[in-house]
């Protein structure tokens, strides 16, 4: 298994090839909902090119070693940006990894909200060995490698840290 990274201007053009794609297929969503923390950016994307409300909803399985180990699924009680889901839905997440994240969160909100009538889903990247298939996706990824998103450069970086880079480029271009 290979690692791959992704450049700023990369992830910018592969959310705005989601979007395309999901645009061009003609389906029309009620809602809007991303899964957090990864599908938050490209949820943003739907959420400004559609005009909708987003929805985030808070789940986490990639909570050991640093994030690199999927345990179990918690998702979250609450969401934020809507009081209710009803009609079709649009899931929006960065990637389909295994897909028990996604399926188990279809199942939850299938179960919490019984007017939904439709959920579909949309990832920048699908992964080969995922047990689910997403509606929508832009990368197919048949070795299965960890992706490496450009924000990454912030999770070990720390408020010291942040402060100290600040406050060189701002002496730098003084």
């Amino acid at each position: 298994m290979s690692d791959i990274t992704y450049s700023w201007d990369e992830y910018i053009r592969l959310n705005e090839k989601l979007v395309y794609k999901v645009a061009k297929s003609g389906w029309q969503f009620d809602c809007l909902l991303c899964l957090s923390r990864g599908g938050m950016r490209p949820g943003d994307f739907f959420s400004r090119v559609f005009s909708k409300p987003l929805a985030i909803l808070a789940t986490s399985s990639y909570r050991e070693a640093k994030g690199t180990v999927q345990s179990t699924l918690d998702i979250a009680e609450c969401m934020t940006g809507l009081s209710t889901l009803k009609g079709k839905v649009l899931l929006v997440d960065d990637m389909v990894d295994s897909g028990k994240t996604i399926k188990e969160v279809i199942e939850h909100l299938k179960k919490r909200y019984p007017e939904i009538t439709e959920i579909r889903v949309a990832v920048l990247w699908w992964k080969a060995h995922s047990i689910l298939k997403p509606d929508w996706h832009v990368d197919y990824l048949e070795d299965n490698p960890w992706i490496h998103q450009p924000f990454e450069c912030y999770d070990d970086l720390g408020p010291e840290k942040m402060i100290e880079r600040v406050e060189a480029e701002e002496a730098r271009t003084a």
